[in-house]
């Protein structure tokens, strides 16, 4: 058994107060090194592009490199399972997605790897992109009322194309249905390219994907494809002629969104030099141009703000999932 002293316990205490100024200066100096900036998805995509945009413009303001690192699979669960499983010293953050962050938990269940709601600090929301409702430059279609007035009047006639069970263009595509109250079927592809070949070669009727995807197809010299409508609140200036939903008179408004995230317990010291950091790069003209070109809006604001955010993503997803019974098999 140890015996507790005067002396020891004097020394103990001088030992804690010597280690108060060491971890006071460390915040202080933060960051003194490189940050690890995890993004859950494949190189190349879009959501590395913009990580690696993003990173470049925090690594000016925080005076450290911000080193992208692509952990992809399981629909984002790998990479977030490990932004949420690192240390919280401030020096791994990375993309937190539409995805892991909003509907996974409710599409998983106890299988996820995380809990979004406490095992992840949110930093800040960086952009959303509108969902464009595209037909073939051919199909008969000129608006989104046409569309939905047929659809109404023959359930299960028309077709649409989806990035795959539990994404964003089926939840969107699922949404839409409810709002719009009709029926169609469901056609997933493995990604984007396949959906949108399928499109305009007529096999499928309709698609909803992110504006991104369709602005160079609907800005060729000869289209075939046609924007009938965009889920934002209002018009983008990438696409000035597409109605948004709402001015149809159509209950839609959605999003797939990126925002960036920490592991929990990050100290509010270095969560506000994070979120500084963060929105002083929304704040850069080039990169806000980029994001404008394709169709999404550049967002910012506090952790609270992202935190909110999130919750209020999570219950309508969460909700539209079981009331659909949505799954991903």
């Amino acid at each position: 058994m140890i015996k507790f002293t005067k002396k020891t316990f004097i020394t103990a205490l001088s030992a804690v107060a010597l280690a108060i100024p060491a971890l006071s200066a460390a915040e202080e100096n933060y960051p003194s090194k490189a940050i690890t900036f995890i993004v859950p998805y494949a190189a190349g995509g879009s959501s590395d592009t913009r990580s690696r945009q993003l990173a470049q413009h925090m690594a000016e303001t925080l005076g450290v490199p911000v080193v992208v690192e692509n952990r992809p699979g399981a629909s984002g669960n790998i990479g977030t399972s490990q932004i949420a499983r690192a240390k919280p010293d401030g020096y791994t953050i990375g993309l937190g997605n539409f995805a892991p962050m909003a509907i996974n938990k409710a599409l998983y269940g106890d299988t996820l790897p995380f809990d979004p709601e406490t095992d992840i600090q949110p930093i800040a929301l960086i952009e959303r992109g509108g969902m464009v409702l595209a037909v073939n430059s051919q199909s008969p279609y000129q608006s989104a009322e046409e569309l939905l007035r047929d659809a109404k009047a023959n359930p299960d006639k028309l077709n649409y194309a989806s990035t795959g069970a539990g994404g964003a263009s089926h939840l969107i595509s699922e949404l839409f249905k409810v709002r719009g109250g009709f029926e169609a079927i469901h056609v997933p592809y493995r990604g984007g390219a396949p959906a949108v070949n399928d499109l305009m070669g007529g096999t499928v009727d309709m698609y909803l994907e992110l504006a991104s995807l369709f602005i160079p197809h609907l800005t060729a010299e000869n289209p075939r494809i046609r924007a009938l409508a965009i889920s934002t609140e209002e018009r983008v200036s990438a696409l000035p002629n597409v109605p948004t939903f709402k001015e149809l008179g159509i209950d839609l408004v959605g999003s797939n969104w990126f925002g960036v995230i920490a592991p929990a317990g990050v100290s509010q010291d270095k969560l506000t030099k994070l979120n500084e950091a963060v929105n002083k790069a929304l704040e850069n003209e080039s990169y806000r141009k980029v994001v404008e070109s394709q169709g999404a809006d550049v967002a910012g604001g506090t952790p609270e703000d992202f935190k909110k955010f999130i919750q209020s993503e999570s219950a309508l997803w969460g909700d539209l999932i079981r009331q659909q019974n949505i799954t991903v098999q």
